[in-house]
C-alpha cells in the first residue's frame, strides 16, 4: 500500500519523528492504529448510548440543564 502526502505533511511527519527519534513509517503506523482504536471505542460508547435509550435511560435537555448548574455552582 502507498499513502501520499504534500510536502509539507511529510515535512512535518519527518520533523515530528525526528523529535521522537522513530523512522516516518513508524509514526505513521502507530498515528493509524490509534486512529481505528478510537473509531472502535465511539462505535462502542453509540451502541451503549442508543441501546440506554432503548431502555428509557436518557436524560431530557431541561435535567441536562439543571445537572450543568448544580455542577457549575461555587
Amino acid at each position: 500500500m502507498e499513502v501520499h502526502f504534500t510536502p509539507e505533511q511529510e515535512a512535518r511527519l519527518a520533523q515530528s519523528a525526528a523529535q521522537q527519534g522513530r523512522k516516518p513509517h513508524e509514526l505513521v503506523q502507530q498515528v493509524v492504529e490509534r486512529y481505528f482504536d478510537e473509531e472502535s471505542r465511539f462505535i462502542d460508547a453509540v451502541k451503549r448510548g442508543e441501546e440506554a435509550l432503548q431502555r428509557g435511560e436518557y436524560l431530557t435537555h431541561e435535567q441536562v440543564g439543571q445537572r450543568l448548574e448544580r455542577f457549575l455552582q461555587p
